[in-house]
């Protein structure tokens, strides 16, 4: 099992020390990251808790996969690798 978990469904007033908080209840918490639009700098409903064990994780699954924080119910995974994106940029040229 992967250490780093895909945490869906998050509030977007959300913070990345609300976060580290929450999951902290499972274990050592290594990193925690939001991820934001580029444009805007808003959550974009998503993000990743990285935890210091195996265990750690799996337990943080177990308590968190459905709990209900900042009103909305949690959605709590193993991380999958980021897929490659394919193709190039194709806009606008005439900037």
């Amino acid at each position: 099992m992967n250490l780093k978990l895909y945490v869906g469904n998050l509030a977007f007033g959300a913070s990345e020390e609300d976060l580290t908080k929450l999951f902290s209840e499972a274990g050592a918490v290594q990193s925690v990251k939001i991820v934001t639009d580029a444009y805007s700098g808003r959550s974009r409903g998503f993000g990743f808790v990285e935890m210091a064990s195996k265990e750690e994780a799996e337990k943080a699954i177990s308590l968190f996969h459905g709990k209900t924080f900042m009103d909305r119910a949690l959605i709590v995974s193993e991380a999958r690798p980021q897929k490659k994106r394919g193709g190039e940029f194709k806009g606008r040229r005439d900037r």
